[in-house]
């Protein structure tokens, strides 16, 4: 198997074809950053940049093999579209573990896109890529940016290559990782009836949630600033829904939770009053 400037390419029986051809458009690119499957957007993000996108397609697809189940694989092939990626994960308190990016691009170098994007994530790992043997550009970003590894093109075979590096890499961020809450919080005093009613609300509904203590926790100033004299407890919901001292209903109400019989029959009923 062979790298050249047009991406990987297979020899079998057949003579040789291009593992992968086409163009990542940076529409479709910044598209996927900020849409997916619930389970899938929650993953921490690998973000692969190379201005040739067959490159850039073979990349991404060894990066699936490897650390798809476990990472959202992300590509550009421009840094103005890694950019608005970057841009998207912001917006959505997404958090990217790892950088893999060219050095060499026609609009900035990866150099330059690894210092705005390690302004924004200063916590991902950095891997910069390269077809030429530039020290200077090396000495650059471990100065400039504390690069944390140096590769180059091309990395075949990848498990022997590329994986070892990245596997590192990955596992000295996760060490260190904390993902942020996104479930429901509840704001309110500890002591307080009106607090342990939403709570015993949640958890006899089977709902998760965070409390946050506000006479003590960052966290619930910034919710209460937000609304300022409400009454409490505040309830945020992940939608950006937030109630102050809701009542059942309008929890029920906002959970979509059933509240009529649905079935003809039902093994166990209890009836009775809600204190």
């Amino acid at each position: 198997m062979n790298w050249g400037k047009h991406g990987r390419t297979s020899r079998g029986s057949g003579g040789t074809v291009t593992a992968e051809r086409g163009r990542d458009s940076g529409s479709a690119a910044t598209r996927h950053a900020a849409t997916g499957t619930a389970e899938e957007s929650r993953k921490p993000v690998i973000l692969a940049v190379d201005d040739d996108p067959q490159v850039l397609r073979a990349v991404r697809r060894d990066l699936r093999a490897a650390y798809g189940d476990r990472y959202r694989i992300l590509g550009a092939s421009s840094a103005t579209d890694a950019l608005k990626i970057l841009d998207s994960l912001d917006e959505r308190g997404h958090d990217p573990a790892l950088f893999l990016v060219d050095q060499r691009m026609p609009e900035i170098t990866g150099v330059e896109f690894l210092l705005e994007a390690v302004s924004r994530f200063p916590d991902a790992r950095r891997v910069l890529l390269t077809a030429y043997a530039e020290t200077e550009a090396a000495i650059t970003a471990i100065n400039q940016v504390r690069l944390d590894y140096y590769l180059m093109k091309p990395w075949d075979p990848p498990h022997e290559r590329l994986f070892p590096v990245l596997d590192d890499l990955l596992s000295d961020w996760l060490a260190s990782y904390r993902p942020a809450y996104d479930g429901i919080l509840v704001a309110g005093h500890l002591v307080a009836p009106g607090t342990h009613a939403v709570r015993d609300f949640f958890t006899r509904n089977g709902q998760p949630f965070k409390f946050l203590n506000v006479e003590r926790d960052p966290e619930a100033l910034l919710l209460l600033a937000e609304r300022p004299g409400a009454a409490l407890p505040l309830v945020r919901f992940p939608d950006g829904v937030l109630l102050s001292a809701p009542t059942d209903a309008e929890l029920v109400e906002h959970l979509g939770l059933t509240t009529t019989a649905s079935r003809p029959h039902y093994e166990c009923v209890i009836v009775g009053l809600q204190s």
